[in-house]
């Protein structure tokens, strides 16, 4: 499918991300605990599964042919562990919590500025204001829905195919697959993860760029290597969905830009 111009397919994947939120923000205090306890274990197996289909790129034939039969899994291991140890020297999972929660605290104040608007808001007062489950459910709803569309391989595929002028395929599925994410998400996490179509329409506007920018340049044992390395992260992300471990996804993903640098330096040692 051609397009007239790049970046049409992450406007489609924001719009459906942002249609599903609405819908699944709408419906979701219709639903009970035991319900929303139900999606989110959904959720957790399904983004093992794709996990595991995203990890399985660390056999494909290209990053096997570039860097030798034992290199894949150790340069996906070297990529997380440097990413992993640079992000949270970073301290960037806990940059990143604090950012929703300030997000979180604003958009509160919005909601009751009709009935406060008159009277000095004192810090004290807001931060007794806010609700800790709250913040911590927004939070968990924007971090979680935020990786899980952003570091998916068809997130990085379909925008590079979309930046080199290959059509928009990919990013359609993928905005069909988020979007149902995003009702499911929104009906247990609520507007973090409305938020979430931001953090897509960024990733994916820079990932787009840089396909139009590299041109076809950019070898496919490299997307591998970061597809794989994405896909242990969504491990990570299920993980904390089913409630086993909660691993700092964010703090791993420097891994993500360590991994094609890896790559190119096992191949140029070669």
């Amino acid at each position: 499918m051609n397009v007239d111009f790049p970046g049409l397919g992450t406007l489609v994947n924001v719009g459906t991300i942002v249609v599903g939120s609405l819908l699944g923000m709408a419906v979701g205090h219709r639903l009970p605990q035991r319900t929303h306890a139900v999606v989110t274990d959904i959720l957790g197996l399904v983004t093992l599964l794709v996990a595991a289909l995203s990890a399985m790129a660390v056999t494909d034939a290209a990053f096997v042919a570039a860097t030798g039969s034992g290199a894949p899994v150790l340069i996906v291991l070297g990529s997380l562990l440097i990413g992993g140890i640079a992000g949270s020297l970073l301290r960037i999972e806990s940059r990143l919590e604090g950012l929703a929660g300030t997000i979180q605290g604003w958009l509160a104040r919005r909601g009751a500025g009709g009935r406060t608007a008159r009277r000095p808001v004192l810090i004290d007062d807001t931060e007794r204001g806010q609700d800790p489950a709250a913040r911590e459910r927004f939070i968990e709803g924007w971090l979680t829905a935020s990786l899980l569309f952003c570091v998916g391989p068809l997130a990085i595929l379909g925008s590079l195919s979309d930046g080199l002028g290959r059509g928009i395929d990919q990013l359609l599925l993928k905005s069909v697959l988020d979007g149902f994410a995003a009702l499911a998400f929104a009906s247990s996490f609520g507007v973090g993860v409305l938020l979430s179509a931001v953090s897509v329409a960024v990733v994916q506007g820079l990932v787009t760029l840089a396909g139009v920018l590299l041109g076809s340049v950019l070898p496919d044992a490299h997307i591998a290597a970061l597809t794989a390395t994405g896909g242990l992260m969504l491990v990570g992300i299920a993980l904390r969905l089913l409630h086993l471990k909660q691993i700092p996804v964010g703090d791993l993903l420097p891994a993500l830009l360590v991994a094609p640098l890896l790559t190119q330096l096992v191949i140029m040692l070669r």
